[in-house]
């Protein structure tokens, strides 16, 4: 059963869900922009970052208004200090959309219209789910989903290393386009950065729900295998 919050918490909790949705929204479009070459769209993707920046912004102010105004117990104090560190790993969600909008451009000054992008799009795909499955554990308080998304993460490294091979492979075979293939593997490092930052959500829910560290826990579990 969801726990009541006081209004002013129920605002910090809603600003977070949609900060979620907007950097979602922001990866998705930049993998367009990539996909179809649209230097309209791509301004409009680092146009997001600043409204993002805004929510973080705003989240900032109302948990530094509760703690003042509040006595909160231990559990939403937990729930401020993961709501901060959330916000900013959504913030740099942003970032990388934008940077990936940015590389995008450069690739079409240069006069290049791929069709080739590697495992960067399923990189986005994979990367995306992790938001939202990070962003459905925290509105569903569910420490299992956070849990499952570490796995994802290694999927996306795996995928990132092998772009850097190909990427590499291809400024080999065609100097002339050494610059773009050398942005493809930029892009490709945002969506594991991506990545990585709803590893961290997941692992500050997880915190949140059992005060306990999600690593120190996977950790056990390795040196528990191994023992076996």
């Amino acid at each position: 059963m969801k726990r009541y919050f006081h209004e002013e918490l129920e605002e910090v909790r809603s600003n977070l869900m949609l900060m979620g949705e907007k950097a979602v929204e922001s990866v998705n479009l930049a993998m367009r922009v990539l996909e179809e070459n649209d230097v309209a769209e791509a301004k409009n993707v680092i146009e997001s970052d600043d409204e993002i920046d805004g929510i973080e912004t705003q989240i900032d102010e109302e948990v530094a208004r509760y703690i003042s105004l509040r006595a909160p117990v231990a559990r939403d104090l937990r729930l401020l200090f993961v709501a901060v560190k959330a916000s900013h790993d959504l913030e740099r969600v942003g970032d990388e959309a934008s940077s990936i909008a940015k590389r995008t451009i450069k690739i079409l000054k240069q006069g290049n219209v791929f069709s080739d992008f590697g495992g960067v799009p399923e990189m986005c795909e994979l990367s995306v789910n992790m938001l939202k499955e990070a962003m459905l554990s925290f509105i569903q308080e569910d420490e299992n989903i956070a849990y499952s998304i570490i796995q994802q993460d290694k999927a996306v490294d795996k995928l990132n290393h092998q772009n850097f091979k190909y990427f590499v492979e291809l400024m080999k075979t065609d100097s002339a386009n050494v610059g773009s293939f050398a942005e493809m593997v930029f892009i490709s490092k945002s969506f594991e950065r991506i990545a990585d930052h709803a590893k961290n959500i997941a692992e500050e829910v997880y915190f949140l729900l059992t005060s306990q560290s999600l690593k120190k826990v996977i950790r056990a579990e390795i040196e528990a295998q191994e023992q076996s």
